[in-house]
């Protein structure tokens, strides 16, 4: 079965072609409940494995120039792959300018082969749904003995050792962990993290239990919830219908304030009136646009040198 799968025109990522490391069945540490695949027994090892010279030939005959990014994933947990060390070795040897990225749970990070192994990659983004741990238990259904204070632990570490591009992902389930309280326990979190962005995203394909995800502005009001320092990004679109509300000027500044926003939030919060008095206050220099991977977002010219960023 192919292991490489694109490229697929990401929006935060660029031009991306994949590797799908359990390509054959589902093989993974978590049984989330948001899951786009059907739902199955967790696992701590990979049992169907795919040598590496098979992905690095496949690979090779579909790298080319115009790829942004090689992205590591899996029918799964990418990081279960036995081999992952020596696979990202081998992507290093022939990617020349292309960036690699993976995309995890987070919870191999305890184990110091998989965290050092990670730190040879130019881009991470790593799952964080909660932190409690009755939360986390509750959406990630995580295999026997992990625990989400060791996950949350090494989480802070490698973002403070990892010298490439750092991504949060946070996927909100109604009524799990988007209470005031579990957002208040991730946003501390998050403050000890060193990242280029954090993404806010819900359900937006057909889960594996019967679970359901936030609206763009109940994701919105979640994200005025965040410290405005944090560079927080909503990535979930599939129920935005447009709010278009008015706001002044004062309003856009003090709104751009709180939470830095890209055009598509934009259009989906603003009416015709308040685009053009934002249009105003970008030609005055008021607001700026600050690139973060392969997103644009509006942010107060006084705030640019303020607001965190890796």
């Amino acid at each position: 079965m192919k292991t490489i799968f694109g490229p697929i025109n990401s929006r935060r990522f660029g031009s991306s072609l994949g590797i799908d490391l359990s390509p054959a069945l589902k093989q993974c540490n978590f049984d989330c409940l948001y899951c786009e695949l059907a739902p199955s027994a967790t696992t701590d090892k990979q049992r169907d494995v795919v040598e590496v010279s098979t992905i690095i030939a496949e690979l090779k005959e579909h790298l080319h120039d115009k790829i942004d990014v090689i992205t590591i994933t899996a029918n799964g947990e990418p990081t279960l792959y036995p081999h992952l060390d020596e696979l990202i070795d081998e992507i290093n040897k022939i990617k020349n300018d292309t960036q690699t990225l993976i995309l995890t749970n987070s919870a191999t990070l305890v184990d110091e082969k998989v965290f050092n192994s990670l730190l040879k990659l130019d881009q991470v983004k790593l799952s964080l749904d909660g932190v409690s741990e009755s939360v986390f238990k509750r959406i990630d259904r995580p295999h026997a003995g992990i625990e989400i204070k060791d996950i949350v632990q090494k989480v802070i570490e490698f973002s403070n050792t990892f010298k490439g591009k750092l991504f949060i992902e946070i996927l909100f389930v109604h009524g799990l962990n988007d209470t005031q309280d579990e957002i208040k326990k991730l946003n501390d979190v998050l403050l000890n993290l060193k990242v280029a962005r954090v993404d806010l995203g819900t359900i937006d394909r057909p889960p594996a239990y019967p679970v359901s995800g936030l609206s763009y502005k109940e994701l919105h009001d979640a994200s005025l919830l965040f410290d405005a320092s944090l560079p927080i990004h909503i990535v979930s679109r599939i129920h935005a219908e447009p709010n278009n509300t008015h706001y002044d000027d004062e309003e856009i500044l003090n709104t751009l304030d709180k939470r830095p926003l890209t055009m598509d939030d934009i259009n989906l919060l603003f009416d015709e009136e308040s685009k053009k008095r934002l249009q105003s206050l970008i030609s005055d220099a008021k607001i700026v646009t600050k690139k973060v991977g392969n997103l644009e977002f509006l942010i107060l010219h006084e705030n640019e040198k303020r607001k965190r960023s890796k």
